[in-house]
């Protein structure tokens, strides 16, 4: 049979090459020329001959088929940067002005090391693997995108997996994988709320409708939506990060704005959360003489791992790595990723990539960078889960299909 493992630490430092690469010329959103040249470029090197570009923007899409029938599994990575300046000193940084702040460049490296795997244990392979490498991850506009051109279509996708390298949850270190049933990451819609009174001269303020005083009530107000309305065992976010109101310190404005983030880690508290707020505001103003007016930013739902594929990767990167160095995730995140589009469409599951430098700095920082002796870990656990998860396999006596 195919040795996954050592093939997968023989080509690290290729994937750190490509990885090196990408880094050096970031790219942002939807428009990834660069990026999206050099990964097909790489993937017709390797022999990939059904490629389409230009999916979702400069999404690009490929198919690997097995020699045995079987199933169509997807593997995404997302590829996009972030709009800051780097400031790593690395002799590969970005001089751009913008960033891989995030571990995206070594997700399309580890996928790139995953389709070189998995192209020359093509006999071993049963199905069809699609390739996916998405643009604008950061801005949640490339899964929806990607999504209306088509990318679980022809083939149709029965299944997908995807990974985060980094620091972003405990229970497992660089060396490990890191999976979990169920939620993994969070929601995140972002709301606009207008106040709307009537304003008026500041020495004669009951001649007014203060929207001021209308939103301060309905601040306050919205706090009890997690600390009396929500289960203590459960998590939510309501984060009010913007007031604007006014212009001078002697006029009552008309109007003050509202802005925020809410995010849960359910489909049903994401959409019980949005109607509260709404409620909330609305109900508040139209007692203080006023009114509301709300507005949502829909981001990705919560990231909902499949129970079924979650423990077929669990089995895979044991096979790989050791059951030892495999671990359950303690918690999952309130941070979002829209990888959960695609796992609202089929079943699948995102599992973690630890790769957090000891005293290294957060995702999202100037100065994030990772362990990059560990990327054959994620293309090894990628290439060892296509290649295994439609075998029967046999487990504490149990017949797993």
């Amino acid at each position: 049979m195919f040795d996954v493992k050592a093939r997968a630490k023989a080509m690290n430092p290729r994937m750190v090459e490509w990885r090196r690469h990408i880094h050096a010329a970031p790219e942002l959103g939807l428009e990834l020329p660069q990026t999206e040249a050099f990964v097909v470029g790489e993937l017709k090197k390797m022999g990939v001959e059904k490629i389409r570009q230009g999916v979702g923007g400069h999404g690009v899409v490929a198919l690997i088929e097995g020699a045995k029938p079987g199933k169509v599994l997807g593997i995404r990575a997302d590829m996009d940067a972030l709009n800051m300046a780097e400031d790593t000193g690395l002799p590969f940084a970005s001089k751009n002005g913008w960033m891989h702040a995030c571990g995206h460049d070594a997700h399309t490296a580890m996928l790139l090391g995953a389709a070189a795997m998995l192209m020359e244990s093509k006999n071993e392979l049963a199905g069809t693997v699609k390739l996916i490498f998405q643009p604008s991850e950061e801005n949640g506009f490339g899964g929806p995108a990607m999504l209306a051109d088509g990318v679980l279509e022809n083939p149709k996708v029965d299944a997908i997996v995807g990974l985060h390298t980094g620091g972003l949850w405990k229970g497992a270190v660089a060396g490990e994988i890191g999976y979990r049933f169920g939620p993994m990451m969070a929601s995140s819609d972002f709301f606009v709320v207008t106040f709307t009174g009537k304003g008026g001269h500041g020495a004669t303020p009951h001649l007014t409708v203060d929207p001021i005083s209308i939103a301060c009530h309905a601040y306050t107000t919205l706090q009890t939506i997690v600390s009396r309305e929500t289960s203590p065992l459960d998590s939510v976010v309501v984060t009010i990060a913007s007031l604007h109101a006014g212009t001078a310190n002697n006029v009552i404005p008309p109007t003050c704005r509202m802005e925020g983030t809410l995010r849960a880690l359910t489909p049903e508290r994401r959409k019980y959360i949005q109607d509260r707020l709404k409620q909330v505001c609305e109900e508040i103003a139209h007692a203080m003489l006023g009114s509301a007016t709300v507005e949502y930013q829909y981001a990705p739902p919560p990231v909902v791992n499949d129970r079924e594929m979650t423990e077929k990767l669990r089995r895979a990167a044991s096979d790989l790595l050791g059951a030892d160095h495999v671990h359950e995730v303690e918690e999952p995140t309130m941070g979002a990723e829209d990888m959960a589009y695609f796992l609202e469409k089929v079943p699948g599951t995102f599992f973690y990539h630890p790769s957090f430098r000891e005293g290294g700095f957060p995702h999202h920082h100037p100065k994030f960078d990772i362990d990059e002796s560990v990327l054959w870990i994620g293309a090894g656990t990628f290439a060892q889960f296509a290649l295994t998860w439609r075998l029967e396999q046999r487990y504490r006596g149990l017949t797993v299909r």
